[in-house]
């Protein structure tokens, strides 16, 4: 398929022809999916509570409220989350593909960062005060003039001390069809905040599968990458939501690559095809961890690599 995306704002290959035919995936019973759907509104009420909390907790206390919140949302979804790799101690700037709504809940469950959005993030229901309490920044996707600011907010983030995730892809990809690769690839300008504070850069594959095939269907298929969670083209939200509330055993895996440390004059579009290949070469399914020692680790040729140790949508440019 064709990838078609302007400078600014990307769109994507991916439409419904990506997405899961009926009786392609398992799916649980009405009751359930219902009962799945309470359990969604209620968590969204506590996310408007927890809203109301967050702007007065301590950083190390906001985080962690944040990751409880986001793990309690997923298992609501009926969705099971499993986490590979480590990420640094210290701040770094969080890379990751893009594929679905879930991708923003699954990095907070495992990585609490101040999140990259789009500005109309900000007005959604419930989502949008739950996001601005967050700390989450906003761009404005229609002003291109606004670019270097958000990377500027970006590296001042950074430089305070807080990570910061983005999905530099500049919107969403179905991630499981082979001949749909992301016709921008990761988009360089975030990556100079990096740069400017100083800090790693940290690959994230977000992968999606499923456990259990559809009845009839080979069971070669259980825990093959799948589009069940993805949110592509025209598709409404809420059709999205109802898809993922009925699917029977579906995973999302968080696999962090080993940090890229960029020295102080680092091309950014060289770590952005860096981070770009790390993503999208991770193996979905690898049983093990996906950062290996760190003496094993790579120098990458990005530039001169620092001696010190590890410890929603928007469309970036050059």
């Amino acid at each position: 398929m064709t990838a078609r995306h302007d400078l600014w704002r990307p769109v994507s290959g991916c439409d419904a022809g990506c997405l899961p035919g009926p009786g392609e995936t398992a799916a649980v019973p009405v009751a359930r999916r219902l009962g799945r759907l309470a359990a969604v509104l209620l968590m969204l009420a506590a996310g408007a509570l927890l809203a109301g909390l967050l702007p007065v907790l301590p950083a190390r206390e906001r985080r962690a409220a944040l990751r409880g919140w986001a793990r309690g949302a997923t298992r609501a979804f009926g969705v099971r989350l499993v986490a590979r790799g480590r990420l640094p101690r210290r701040p770094s700037l969080v890379v990751a593909n893009h594929a679905s709504w879930l991708d923003v809940l699954a990095l907070l469950a495992v990585a609490p960062a101040r999140v990259l959005a789009k500005r109309e993030v900000r007005r959604w229901p419930l989502v949008g005060p739950l996001a601005v309490a967050g700390g989450t920044l906003f761009v404005d996707r229609a002003r291109p003039r606004a670019l270097p600011a958000a990377v500027r907010r970006v590296a001042a983030v950074l430089r305070a001390g807080h990570p910061v995730a983005v999905f530099p892809e500049g919107t969403t990809w179905c991630g499981a069809v082979l001949d749909c690769r992301p016709g921008g690839g990761f988009r360089p300008a975030v990556f100079q905040a990096a740069v400017d504070a100083g800090v790693p850069v940290v690959p994230v594959r977000i992968g999606y599968h499923l456990a259990a095939p559809a009845p009839g269907l080979s069971s070669a298929r259980a825990g093959g990458p799948t589009t069940v969670g993805a949110f592509l083209g025209t598709e409404s939200l809420g059709r999205s939501v109802w898809r993922v509330l009925g699917a029977r055993g579906l995973t999302v895996t968080v696999t962090a690559t080993a940090a890229l440390h960029p020295g102080r004059d680092a091309d950014r579009r060289r770590l952005a095809r860096a981070a770009e290949s790390a993503v999208h070469l991770v193996p979905p399914r690898a049983a093990a961890p996906a950062v290996p020692p760190r003496a094993a680790v790579p120098r990458l040729p990005l530039a001169p690599v620092s001696p010190r140790a590890a410890a929603p949508e928007v469309g970036l440019a050059a």
